[in-house]
């Protein structure tokens, strides 16, 4: 029995001792680099991607393991003076794998009190010694080449294989081309690739050739957004990297056995934004009543962000819940998710006749029992009860709710657009204080505005009647929520808008 008990130990020491084993002699790729090779945190902050975080899906992770330890803002200076280089030298073993891209940051000032990461131009030896205005520190500046090559040859001292790429292009046309960087960062990266022969990827070119091919209209808020020049979206980071994996695949670096043949290339999962209310934000199918929410979308990043408008025209806080409207887009909530409601313009209605629209005014939880004509009893609660509800069960689905104040009427008086902060717009500051979820005052932002633009301007918005805007005034009012959602700092959401400049 005790030879039995030893042997069997002697197996799972064995097994485990293997696994250890294999696991060490797993190489590593890291990168090394700026914003461009991993933006923020790497998840995506602002719709902005590097292509570290999405190289590992061209490699076989079974077989190599991926850390990208590039940081935003760097320079190949920065990124050694900050000491971001040294952890990563010190984990390299023999055989693992540095991807090095720098240059973005590099032409930036030497020495300033705000950044102070720029490097001599070239690939020489020459120097400036400094006082650094940002850090306090004497320091010795180097060009852009020697910081490179210091990396080279530190991770070959390792017996590590670094891979050198030229800085992506920015989105930048002249004449519907893309320049290069050949005569700078690019060039100079690739001279030390030469002087030190390791592998060099003329990403910079290959890029520059694909947004060429696909022209600037395809680029510009698909590749890359209009806010921004130089970082990728996910799409462009995942370009990015297939051309990295491609100038591997076309090269003699040993990674290249490490490429899978058929990658399955997964992008970040798209959030919703799903939009609750009346026909103040419905699509009612009417040019002259037309809501808020069917032009929103207008401003949201619909490349990362689906819009659904799940608003219904004549709909109170209670009726969208009692007709199962509100347990339609509840079923479709999944976490990480937002809901923009807006109610009250029905909420005012006849509570036991009919339409059975109207809520119990206030915030309180006294009911009223409703016979309703064939459908039996109603309990009937007050307009905040609701509303908290909305509120409660969005944050239990894992979303976001964000509550808005409904749009003024054109209602004027003494010169003044009447607002609804002593009833709907109050109750729903208040549902959203009490319950935990964000207010936007939009009665107070529209009634401003329209106060801005004139009543003449305004009654030009409201053809038929004083709730219900035509196209413009939908477009003016979605403008507006957009605008509240980019200054609702606390929430990510706002990293979803691109407000559409006026036309």
């Amino acid at each position: 029995m005790k030879i039995v008990k030893l042997t069997c130990l002697l197996i799972v020491t064995l097994f485990f001792v293997q696994c250890d084993t294999a696991n060490a002699q797993k190489p590593t790729v890291y990168c090394v680099g700026d914003s461009t090779v991993k933006n923020g945190q790497g998840k995506g902050d602002g719709g902005l991607w590097g292509w570290g975080d999405f190289i590992g899906q061209y490699l076989d992770t079974t077989q190599v393991r991926v850390k990208n330890h590039a940081l935003g803002g760097t320079s190949s200076r920065t990124f050694q003076s900050k000491g971001l280089w040294q952890p990563v030298l010190d984990s390299l073993q023999a055989g693992d794998y540095v991807l090095i891209q720098f240059g973005h940051n590099d032409n930036g000032a030497l020495n300033d009190d705000s950044r102070a990461r720029g490097t001599i131009k070239g690939i020489g030896e020459e120097t400036e010694e400094i006082d650094n205005m940002l850090t306090g520190a004497h320091e010795v500046v180097h060009s852009y080449g020697w910081y490179i090559r210091k990396v080279v040859t530190e991770a070959k001292s390792k017996g590590a294989i670094p891979v050198i790429m030229a800085p992506i292009p920015r989105n930048d046309w002249e004449n519907g081309k893309v320049p290069r960087n050949a005569d700078s960062y690019g060039g100079w990266a690739q001279q030390i690739a030469e002087e030190e022969g390791v592998t060099f990827i003329n990403l910079n070119d290959k890029m520059a050739s694909e947004m060429e091919a696909r022209g600037e209209e395809q680029v510009t808020g698909h590749l890359f957004y209009k806010r921004d020049h130089t970082h990728t979206s996910a799409k462009g980071a995942v370009l990015a990297a297939s051309l990295i994996a491609e100038g591997l695949a076309e090269s003699d670096n040993s990674l290249k056995k490490y490429l899978l043949e058929n990658p399955e290339i997964t992008l970040p999962r798209k959030r919703n934004l799903f939009l609750i209310g009346d026909s103040t934000v419905a699509d009612n199918g009417q040019p002259t009543k037309t809501g808020w929410g069917v032009y929103l979308q207008q401003h949201v990043d619909t490349t990362r962000m689906s819009v659904y408008n799940k608003a219904r025209g004549g709909r109170s806080s209670r009726t969208f819940r009692y007709e199962g409207l509100w347990d339609a887009v509840k079923e479709q909530l999944q976490p990480g998710d937002f809901v923009l409601m807006q109610f009250g313009h029905n909420d005012g209605g006849n509570i036991d006749k009919a339409k059975y629209r109207g809520s119990v005014k206030g915030m309180g939880d006294e009911t009223q029992e409703v016979q309703r004509d064939s459908s039996g009893i109603e309990t009937v609660h007050s307009y905040g009860w609701y509303m908290k509800q909305y509120i409660k069960e969005t944050k239990e689905a894992g979303a976001t709710p964000i509550v808005l104040s409904m749009i003024p009427r054109n209602d004027w008086f003494d010169g003044k657009v009447d607002r609804a902060v002593t009833s709907y717009g109050g109750w729903a500051e208040e549902a959203a204080v009490q319950a935990g979820g964000y207010f936007l005052d939009l009665n107070e932002a529209v009634a401003q505005k329209y106060e801005e633009v004139g009543k003449d301007s305004v009654n030009a918005f409201f053809p038929d009647d004083h709730t219900h805007t035509n196209i413009a005034g939908a477009q003016l009012n979605a403008r507006i929520v957009a605008q509240l959602i980019e200054g609702l700092r606390a929430s990510d959401l706002r990293d979803y808008i691109y407000i559409q400049e006026e036309k």
